[in-house]
C-alpha cells in the first residue's frame, strides 16, 4: 500500500482559497474514484469534491468551517502501490452546470503532476505547493500521522518553522479566543503536543483579568460575531468596488402595468407555457432585451487599461437572487436570443439552483446588464448598486393596486415602480431616461413592441 495526499485544487475562476463546509467520508472508508468526499464554499459556489482515487480515507487534515488555500492537503489515502508509485492521481472530470463534477473515464496522468480537476486544476506551469498554513488534524477521528511520500529535506523547511511558530489549535477554540480578545501565542497548550484548549484560553482570560495585566474581557457579552467569508465576503467586496469605482446615478419611472398583468394571465393559460410559466420577471427581462436595442449604450463596460468603452453585440443578463449563503447573480447567456419562454424558464432554473447552493462559478461571471425583484420583498423600490463591470442595474419594484388616471378617469390600476441605476461615465441621463422609458411603455402597452422591431 502506498500513501496519497489530495490537496485543494484550483477551482478557477481566480478562486484562490475555501471553506470546507462538510466532509462526506470518515477515516477509515473506502471510496472509489470520483465518488463525492466532501463539499467546499467558494466565494462564488458550494462544490462537491470527488475522490481522485480507488482507496481508503487515511486521515482528514481538516475541520468544517476551516479556509483552506489553493494546494493545501485535504485528505490523505492508502491505495495501492501500483497506483501509488505514479506521481498524479486518476484526474476527475470537469464540473457539470450544477458546479458538481461528473465522473470520468480514468487513466493517469503521464506528466507528473499534483492532483488535479480537469478544467479546474492546479497550474501546470506551478510546480511547487504553496506553503500550508497550520491547520489542526482531526484528532477524534485521526491515526498517527500519516509518513510523506518523499523523502525528509536534510534541513527545516520554511513550511515546518511556520508549522511551529503558529499556536496549535482547534477552530472553535479560535474563535472562542477571537470573541475574547485573546491572542493565542500568548496562551500555553494544555493538550496533545500542545494543542490549545477551550479551558486554557479561558484559563488565560481568569488569570489576567484579576491582575490586570492583560486584555480587559467583558463577561456575559450580548453581541454576537459573524464571519465575513464566502459568498457574503465576495458580495462584500464586489459593492465596495462598484460603489468607489464608478460615478453612479439612479432614474425613477412609475408605470399601469395592467395590460402587461392581464397578459401573463392569458399566456399561463396557453398550453405551450406550462413547463415554463412567464411571469412579471420575465416579461421585464424581456422588455429589457427589446429596449437594449435602441440603446446598447447600457449594455456596455469601461476598461480602464485600454482607456475605452467596450459595448457588448451580446446580452449576457444577470438575475440577482438572494440565497442563504448570501446575494448571488447567476447570468443568462445570449438572453437577447431567447423568446420569452427561454427566458422564463432560465429565471426559474437558475434560482432554483442559486438558492440550492449549486450554480457553478463560472455561471456567476460575464454578465453585461443586471436585473434585481426587490418587488418580491414588498419593497416599491430601491437605489441598487452596479454589478462590477456593468453598465446598468434595473431594479423591479412591487406591484400595488392603486387608483390611477386611465382612460381620462381615475380607476383601480396595477402599477409597479422602476429603477434604473447606470455608470454615468457611460451612459448619460439622456440614454438612460429613454431606455428606462422603452421598458416602461412596453409594459404598459405590450402592443408597442412592434415599434422597437
Amino acid at each position: 500500500m502506498a500513501v496519497r495526499e489530495f490537496a485543494l485544487p484550483d477551482l478557477g475562476e481566480g478562486l484562490t482559497e475555501s471553506e470546507l463546509v462538510a466532509w462526506k467520508v470518515a477515516v477509515g472508508d473506502t471510496v472509489q474514484l470520483n465518488q463525492i468526499i466532501a463539499e467546499v464554499e467558494t466565494a462564488k459556489a458550494l462544490v462537491e469534491l470527488p475522490a481522485p482515487y480507488d482507496g481508503r480515507v487515511a486521515r482528514l487534515f481538516v475541520e468544517p468551517g476551516v479556509t483552506v488555500a489553493v494546494g493545501e492537503p485535504l485528505v490523505a489515502f492508502e491505495v495501492d502501490a501500483e497506483e501509488g508509485a505514479a506521481d498524479a492521481p486518476v484526474a476527475p472530470a470537469a464540473p457539470d452546470a450544477a458546479g458538481a463534477f461528473a465522473p470520468s473515464a480514468g487513466g493517469l496522468s503521464a506528466d507528473g503532476r499534483e492532483p488535479t480537476l480537469v478544467g479546474y486544476g492546479a497550474r501546470p506551469e506551478s510546480g511547487a505547493r504553496p506553503a500550508r498554513r497550520a491547520r489542526p488534524g482531526l484528532a477524534a477521528t485521526a491515526p498517527a500521522p500519516v509518513a510523506p511520500v518523499t523523502a525528509a529535506p536534510s534541513a527545516p523547511s520554511t513550511t515546518a518553522t511556520a508549522l511551529a511558530e503558529r499556536p496549535r489549535a482547534t477552530p472553535p477554540v479560535r474563535k472562542f479566543a477571537r470573541e475574547l480578545g485573546v491572542d493565542l501565542a500568548s496562551v500555553a497548550g494544555s493538550g496533545d503536543r500542545g494543542l490549545i484548549t477551550r479551558g486554557d484560553v479561558q484559563l488565560y482570560v481568569d488569570q489576567h483579568t484579576t491582575d490586570s495585566a492583560g486584555p480587559t474581557v467583558e463577561a456575559g457579552s450580548r453581541e454576537k460575531r459573524i464571519p465575513i467569508r464566502g459568498v457574503r465576503k465576495a458580495t462584500a467586496d464586489a459593492m465596495v468596488r462598484s460603489a468607489f469605482g464608478a460615478p453612479q446615478a439612479t432614474v425613477f419611472l412609475t408605470v399601469d402595468v395592467t395590460p402587461t398583468m392581464e397578459l401573463i394571465a392569458r399566456l399561463r393559460e396557453r398550453a405551450e407555457h406550462t413547463e415554463a410559466r412567464p411571469g412579471l420577471l420575465s416579461v421585464v427581462a424581456k422588455a429589457l432585451l427589446l429596449a437594449v436595442r435602441r440603446t446598447p449604450e447600457v449594455n456596455s463596460r469601461w476598461d480602464d487599461a485600454a482607456n475605452e468603452i467596450v459595448e457588448a453585440e451580446y446580452v449576457h443578463l444577470g438575475i440577482a437572487a438572494a440565497t442563504p449563503r448570501g446575494l448571488m447573480v447567476p447570468v443568462i447567456r445570449d438572453a437577447d436570443r431567447m423568446t420569452l419562454g427561454d427566458v422564463s424558464g432560465a429565471i426559474r432554473s437558475l434560482a432554483e439552483t442559486a438558492r440550492a447552493g449549486r450554480t457553478a462559478p463560472a455561471d456567476l461571471t460575464g454578465g453585461t446588464i443586471t436585473i434585481t425583484n426587490v418587488g418580491v420583498f414588498g419593497v416599491d423600490a430601491g437605489t441598487p448598486i452596479l454589478t462590477p463591470g456593468e453598465a446598468a442595474i434595473l431594479a423591479v419594484g412591487a406591484v400595488r393596486r392603486q387608483p390611477w388616471e386611465h382612460d381620462g378617469g381615475i380607476a383601480l390600476r396595477q402599477v409597479l415602480t422602476l429603477a434604473l441605476t447606470f455608470d454615468h461615465r457611460i451612459v448619460d441621463g439622456e440614454q438612460a431616461s429613454r431606455f428606462l422609458a422603452d421598458i416602461g411603455r412596453i409594459l404598459a402597452d405590450p402592443a408597442s413592441v412592434l415599434t422597437l422591431v
